[in-house]
């Protein structure tokens, strides 16, 4: 089963602003509502998932996060842009990066 972690939503409207249910029998879907900052605790929290769904900005994944998380296959945005993903990092390790504003599904880069 795929593990999928939705981080800072602080507003817990993730869940309700797309229809999860296809992703039911296939995912096990986190949501996080609290933001950490530090560097160490986040690749904690983030080991065991395979995807990552990031809101915006709020949580930076640069090279040295990213290359701690052997898990990981797929970062998504919620945005058109991720200035805070290092893509050429997660391209490196083999996951996908956030080129897809998945909001709307058109290609971005």
């Amino acid at each position: 089963m795929i593990k999928i972690a939705i981080l800072d939503d602080y507003q817990s409207v993730a869940l309700k602003m797309a229809d999860w249910s296809v992703l039911a029998d296939r995912a096990e879907i986190t949501v996080f509502n609290d933001h950490i900052a530090e560097p160490k605790t986040l690749i904690e929290r983030l080991l065991p998932f395979d995807v990552v769904c990031v809101m915006r900005e709020r949580t930076p994944l640069p090279r040295e996060i990213i290359e701690q998380l052997p898990q990981l296959k797929l970062i998504a945005s919620t945005g058109p842009r991720n200035a805070s993903v290092d893509v050429a990092a997660a391209q490196a390790a083999g996951s996908s990066s956030p080129t897809r504003d998945t909001t709307r599904g058109r290609r971005l880069s």
